[in-house]
């Protein structure tokens, strides 16, 4: 399939047509491919994105605290998220990749999906603010998460493991717990972060990985966690 058909397919897709499809062409392509690819337009869409889901949710539970609408927007836009919503858009056959990447089955790695779903968001926010300012990309972005928005149930989200580790501990009224990086492997676009959990007083300290440092932060407080309830 060539590049134009590509661009075709992803505009019906999200139901619009591109003023400048070289944007959605970019929004397509993986770093893999060399200095012009998508990073610029995710960073972008990105930032679309959790102002829209922020704006929206905002409206929809006026009596929820900051803390609470905080935890559902990133139930909304995390990662896992729009890896799935770009699978069940079948995103994965337009990406541009480098041979190496695509070799190793990049079109199916969930960050790869997840960046493209941002970067498409960027490239459309680009191509119609002019005209529009950010009516078209809030349209687009609501009419893919309405039905996940719908079933956002505020007391039915779990506070992320950091949060609880430190309100536990804070409750016993004992230190913060403090991370550090250990490692980091892997290539630049592929990289695992492995962190350390270390809380004074505590005789053990819990290692945990992740690919990225945030990732495995959370995963080392989930493991600490487990280990002073459980002592």
């Amino acid at each position: 399939m060539n590049q134009a058909n590509h661009v075709n397919n992803v505009a019906q897709i999200f139901d619009y047509r591109f003023n400048d499809e070289s944007l959605l062409l970019l929004a397509l392509t993986h770093r893999s491919i060399g200095r012009n690819n998508n990073e610029r337009l995710e960073f972008l869409g990105d930032s679309i994105l959790g102002m829209v889901i922020s704006c929206e949710l905002y409206k929809r539970f006026p009596k929820e605290k900051e803390g609470v609408l905080t935890r559902l927007r990133s139930s909304l836009v995390k990662g896992e998220t729009l890896s799935k919503i770009a699978t069940e858009l079948n995103l994965g056959e337009y990406i541009q990749l480098g041979s190496g990447e695509l070799k190793s089955g990049g079109f199916r790695r969930a960050s790869t999906l997840a960046d493209v779903v941002e970067a498409i968001f960027g490239a459309i926010y680009l191509d119609s603010y002019k005209e529009n300012g950010i009516a078209v990309i809030e349209k687009i972005i609501l009419k893919i998460f309405t039905n996940r928005i719908n079933r956002c149930e505020p007391s039915g989200i779990l506070k992320d493991p950091k949060t609880r580790l430190q309100e536990f501990l804070q409750a016993k009224g004992l230190p913060l717990p403090h991370y550090s990086v250990i490692s980091i492997s892997g290539q630049e676009h592929q990289q695992t972060f492995k962190v350390s959990c270390t809380i004074e007083g505590y005789a053990n300290h819990v290692n945990a990985s992740g690919s990225s440092r945030r990732k495995a932060e959370q995963a080392a407080a989930e493991k600490a966690l487990d280990q002073i309830i459980h002592e």
